[in-house]
């Protein structure tokens, strides 16, 4: 016979107690609790952030798609770490250059990682030099010089 879970009349603190110390050995508990993925995530659990330009590259599709998808090296400011944004829309590479403030945000794959065919590219960009990049790219306003 093994331990039984108290069933008397003042069993309640015992039964809460208990239930905290075995959900520790929940996998998907214990990294919230923790804060491990924050602690990894380049944005720091933020929905969005700021970063500066560094260089333009063209990633490889994945099979079986054969493309370069225009993303772009950013640094970011709040704590320097370099990650690879995407730029959404046609022609946006030849509106964003180098040294310009962007702003990005999550790409929107399933668990924060990278969506459809563009390997290791989790983040888009979605402003820059605070005006948004879709109305830069249709041509409804001009990129401000800074």
């Amino acid at each position: 016979m093994g331990r039984k879970s108290p069933k008397g009349m003042f069993a309640a603190r015992k039964l809460v107690m208990k239930r905290k110390k075995f959900r520790w050995s929940d996998i998907k508990y214990r990294r919230r609790m923790m804060r491990l993925d924050e602690k990894a995530d380049p944005l720091e659990g933020a929905p969005m952030a700021r970063g500066i330009v560094i260089e333009k590259v063209g990633v490889e599709a994945k099979q079986p798609n054969s493309a370069l998808r225009k993303c772009v090296r950013v640094q970011l400011i709040k704590n320097g770490k370099q990650v690879t944004a995407f730029l959404p829309g046609d022609g946006a590479l030849n509106v964003v250059d180098e040294h310009d403030e962007v702003m990005i945000e999550g790409i929107g794959g399933s668990q924060g990682r990278a969506m459809g065919d563009i390997p290791g590219v989790r983040y888009r960009v979605f402003l820059v030099n605070g005006v948004p990049l879709d109305l830069l790219v249709r041509g409804k306003i001009k990129k401000p010089k800074r």
